[in-house]
């Protein structure tokens, strides 16, 4: 395709922007990230959280999530210009070079790191760049290419910002911070899974071992059933430990009806775009039960 031959053209790293310095960041990932974030740092106390604390606590975590982002466009250029998804991103149509991308991401997270050390606190900071480590090195170079389970392991990175802003503000961890990294962690692969099922033949061509390429779709789907399970009793433990109350167990359950059926026509299979669907879905879904936490912490009805 002639786009994708811009990689090689010689002025390509010519045409570096800030767009393309702003789209390794996946500025839509990082910013779910920091809603979750956001409300980890309200959560974390019983009135409003120090103003400081969450501007730069939001600033640390979201340069971190943007470093650890432009190190995954980096590692992953080569599978990103076999992709229909990806190909169009900024290393893979030549707008930035590898050596652009790689010190972009030095910078940036080293800003971001340094800002949570000095302006919010100790342990903040070594969470964020365990988290950053976790998914810029242990997912995507590693478990990503070595197993299909890849996710599910792998998603532990990318369920920590709501602990992250936990910490930010408490300083200290919290069981109910680490509740919700298990809401998120069991929302991780039903989430992903639908994506794989979508794009099956070309995680195929790219030799990325998705779920759905080494075991099939008949079983991927079984899987995202029973973790959808797992994920619906996961986001009822707030209401049962007492952190939450009825407006949140409300919520939650009407999101949680309307996420079966999305799961419940995948697994039929009679729906060709289902798969796709229920990926937007679980995306509206996450946001909202955080949303509904947040409003339920402030409007409790016990």
């Amino acid at each position: 395709m002639p786009r994708l031959a811009a990689r090689h053209h010689p002025t390509a790293a010519g045409r570096a922007s800030f767009s393309s310095y702003y789209n390794l960041c996946k500025p839509k990932v990082v910013a779910v990230m920091l809603l979750t974030a956001v409300v980890g740092m309200f959560l974390a106390v019983p009135g409003l959280p120090p103003v400081d604390k969450v501007v730069f606590g939001l600033i640390g975590i979201g340069l971190a999530a943007g470093s650890a982002a432009a190190i995954n466009h980096l590692l992953d250029e080569k599978i990103d210009s076999i992709m229909a998804r990806t190909r169009y991103r900024p290393l893979p149509q030549g707008q930035l070079q590898p050596a652009q991308v790689l010190g972009f991401a030095f910078i940036i997270g080293t800003l971001g790191i340094g800002i949570l050390f000095v302006a919010v606190n100790a342990l903040t900071a070594w969470l964020t760049l365990a988290s950053l480590i976790g998914y810029a090195v242990i997912y995507t170079a590693i478990l990503k290419r070595a197993t299909p389970q890849n996710i599910t392991i792998g998603g532990l990175a990318g369920a920590a910002p709501p602990l992250l802003g936990w910490t930010a503000i408490s300083g200290q961890l919290d069981p109910h911070g680490l509740l919700l990294v298990l809401i998120i962690f069991a929302w991780t692969p039903p989430h992903f899974w639908a994506l794989a099922l979508h794009r099956k033949e070309e995680y195929a061509k790219a030799d990325i071992p998705m779920l759905p390429v080494t075991h099939g779709e008949a079983f991927t789907k079984l899987q995202i059933i029973l973790y959808t399970v797992l994920m619906i009793l996961t986001t009822i433990l707030p209401y049962v430990t007492g952190m939450s109350g009825l407006l949140y167990i409300t919520g939650v359950m009407i999101l949680n009806a309307r996420f079966v059926q999305f799961v419940w026509k995948l697994y039929q299979g009679q729906d060709k775009q289902a798969a796709i669907r229920t990926f937007w879905f679980s995306i509206r879904y996450i946001m909202w039960l955080f949303v509904v936490l947040l409003a339920d912490h402030y409007l409790f009805i016990g």
